[in-house]
């Protein structure tokens, strides 16, 4: 279907700038010429500048940070804003981690308002929707995961979504071990790319990015990324592996 996977690595509140540095040194020497997805690492905003210059010279691996304000600028303390990373070599950011919803309130509407902020800006989002274990059981994930596309998608033009990457984790796989199975994950991908068309057309449907996150390794990353609607991987604990890291890219967009 021609979709570049791209797989990106969330390193979360983890990591010092030299340690950064240090790590993004290493997987520029593991994957640093791996042309065959897009990879994405997404370190802390200290070590945003310190990753920059490590990998300023590996033309596949872009910079991303893990979140941003919805304005552009005033009184938010100890905030950042779109044009703050852009300036400090962001490319992509991501919105709405399921860790952003849970513990920071974060909802569809405000995962709206900042993937709008972070377009404007030149950044492309990668946008997490995702359930919950009590959910998921309860039969909810379909309506659910629909919802948070919808709403989080909601206004944005043929052309922004063409930038926009969508990031599907079930909450009840992420650091505990658990993964859905690549018949559950490719089940849901399904359904999210069902609602793409619904909502955007079909053009935009198939041409969208769709990644997995939740407890990949190298170990499941191929059997998983092989699945007709994923489209990559937002990684977590794994990610600030390089060695481990780089297997996971390898493996899963061989």
């Amino acid at each position: 279907m021609g979709r570049k996977k791209i797989i990106a690595g969330n390193w979360k509140m983890n990591k010092t700038p030299e340690e950064s540095r240090q790590l993004a040194m290493q997987l520029v020497a593991e994957i640093g010429g791996f042309n065959a997805c897009d990879i994405v690492v997404c370190p802390t905003y200290t070590g945003l500048e310190a990753v920059r210059n490590a990998i300023a010279g590996a033309t596949n691996i872009h910079l991303g940070a893990q979140n941003l304000h919805q304005e552009k600028n005033g009184a938010f303390t100890g905030e950042i804003s779109a044009s703050m990373l852009v300036g400090t070599g962001c490319t992509y950011v991501i919105i709405g981690h399921s860790e952003r919803r849970q513990y920071f309130g974060e909802n569809d509407a405000l995962v709206n308002q900042k993937t709008k902020s972070a377009l404007a800006a030149g950044l492309k989002p990668i946008v997490c929707v995702g359930e919950t274990l009590d959910v998921r059981e309860s039969g909810g994930t379909e309506k659910l995961v629909r919802e948070q596309v919808r709403q989080g998608l909601a206004g944005l033009t043929e052309a922004q979504l063409a930038s926009t990457v969508l990031a599907y984790e079930p909450v009840w796989a992420i650091g505990t071990g658990k993964v859905a199975t690549p018949a559950q994950a490719q089940e849901v991908h399904l359904w999210i790319r069902s609602e793409l068309a619904a909502c955007f057309g079909e053009a935009v449907a198939t041409g969208f990015r769709i990644q997995y996150g939740g407890s990949v390794k190298s170990d499941n990353a191929a059997e998983l990324l092989n699945q007709p609607d994923i489209d990559g991987a937002l990684v977590g604990g794994a990610s600030l592996d390089a060695a481990g890291f780089a297997a996971i890219i390898k493996k899963g967009c061989a």
